[in-house]
């Protein structure tokens, strides 16, 4: 994050957490008993048992019918499932900072001090519980009902999880605080934390986003430069169909862009701030991105002075100085050749005269349009590629289908990708042993 000024282009890491689902539909329920029922009768129904359960002796064919219809009501949609999956990821990054806090001080290195480190794991952890609140608020009225135990067990986690990172922190503010009170309240952060992953995954599997034990599940953690943002990616991939021996998997990631809206005014700085000594001279104060989806909206208030220099005089004389608002829709798309492609285009502009002219249907406006469009590119460009993010086995299959920006609540945006990759039955298996590769070893051939 730009917390000390932007920082170069390239010089972040992203940190890609994916939550992956391959299912079958075939397999999707298990089917127990047919043809004409347990009874035999022509009105008994088969079985249908979902996850490990058993035949329960005195079960009717309505318990049955009972029971499947309430799996399906709780089941989650495409962006609770993406949701969850970003809640995931920031409570895997938060158990791996937790790590450190049980490391020797000598293996810690001394460029990142306890208090940096302690500011890191609390906004980590804000982050996946805020995460959680919006994945909540997201289920429907059935959703909460069907769920209503697992809920209530995972607020009160959340709960918990709260009242012992305040108790960290304070811990680690004590003067002279010792390794050992660091340890043993880190130990005590990470069994909450271990406790609110535990009914994150039990509310999942529930819900269908999490898999039983009996189907394939993974995850796993990439990492790349991104463009000047760190932009967390989190996802699902879904096998839809088999073709001439070929497994079709949809491919849906959801890239976190909160950092690029809280440092979109040091991004786009550089590109729009300039003083000639003659000319136009313009100094971009704010710029804010809020959701308007499936498009963005940019926000910037700006400084604008216009100065001319008369033939034989030896100083410039300022001709016009004003503050100004500029709005810029950004729609993204997807280009055949290119990927990512994002569309900007002016809606208003709040200023006097002949500059408003300039700003809607001028050199101006153009300017501005195009290199806030240009800025936003440049830091979402590698998450957007699916050839770099994905393991090897599925980068010459995989294409990008459609793109948009997504409101995730409280004002956050995301970017959702939607794709899709072609397995052979071979593929599979290498895809699966791959995920499970740090990325610096996937560009190596599997033993």
């Amino acid at each position: 994050m730009f917390k000390n000024g932007p920082r170069p282009l390239g010089a972040t890491i992203i940190s890609v957490a994916a939550i992956i689902t391959i299912l079958d539909p075939a397999t999707l329920f298990a089917q127990h008993g047919g043809g004409g029922g347990r009874g035999g009768g022509r009105d008994s129904v088969p079985l249908i048992c979902v996850h490990d359960c058993s035949i329960r002796e005195g079960m009717s064919a309505e318990d049955d019918l009972k029971s499947f219809r309430r799996f399906i009501a709780v089941q989650a949609n495409a962006e609770q499932r993406a949701a969850f999956a970003k809640v995931a990821q920031y409570t895997q990054i938060a158990s791996d900072q937790l790590k450190d806090f049980h490391a020797p001080p000598a293996k810690v290195s001394a460029s990142f001090p306890l208090s940096d480190r302690t500011t890191s794991l609390e906004q980590t952890i804000e982050r996946a519980r805020a995460g959680n609140q919006n994945f909540l608020t997201s289920l429907s009225s059935t959703q909460k009902s069907g769920l209503q135990d697992l809920v209530t067990r995972l607020a009160k986690a959340d709960s918990e999880l709260a009242k012992q990172v305040m108790a960290f922190a304070q811990i680690v503010q004590i003067p002279a605080v010792s390794s050992e009170q660091i340890g043993n309240s880190a130990a005590s952060l990470e069994e909450k934390l271990g406790s609110f992953r535990a009914e994150q995954l039990a509310l999942g599997r529930e819900m269908g986003i999490l898999p039983p034990t009996d189907k394939q599940e993974f995850a796993f953690s990439l990492s790349g430069a991104s463009g000047a943002a760190s932009i967390p990616l989190s996802g699902t991939i879904m096998r839809t169909a088999a073709e001439d021996g070929h497994n079709v998997f949809t491919l849906k990631l959801m890239a976190d862009i909160s950092d690029l809206q809280e440092n979109l005014t040091d991004l786009i700085r550089p590109r729009l701030n300039r003083s000639p000594r003659c000319g136009e001279r313009m100094e971009i104060r704010k710029a804010t991105l809020t959701p308007l989806s499936p498009a963005s909206l940019v926000v910037t208030d700006l400084h604008y002075e216009r100065w001319i220099c008369p033939p034989g005089q030896a100083s410039p004389m300022e001709a016009v100085e004003t503050d100004t608002s500029v709005e810029v829709k950004v729609t993204p798309s997807v280009e055949p050749n290119t990927g990512l492609h994002l569309v900007s285009e002016i809606t208003r502009g709040d200023a006097p005269g002949l500059l408003r002219n300039s700003l809607l249907s001028g050199e101006l406006g153009v300017t501005l349009r195009d290199q806030i469009a240009a800025a936003m590119l440049s830091a979402l460009q590698s998450a957007s590629d699916l050839k770099a993010e994905l393991p090897p086995v599925a980068r010459e299959s995989a294409t990008l289908q459609k793109v948009q920006f997504q409101d995730a609540g409280a004002n956050q945006l995301n970017l959702v990708l939607e794709g899709q990759i072609q397995l052979s039955d071979d593929e599979m298996q290498q895809f699966a042993s791959q995920l499970k590769l740090p990325q610096s070893a996937q560009e190596k051939p599997s033993q």
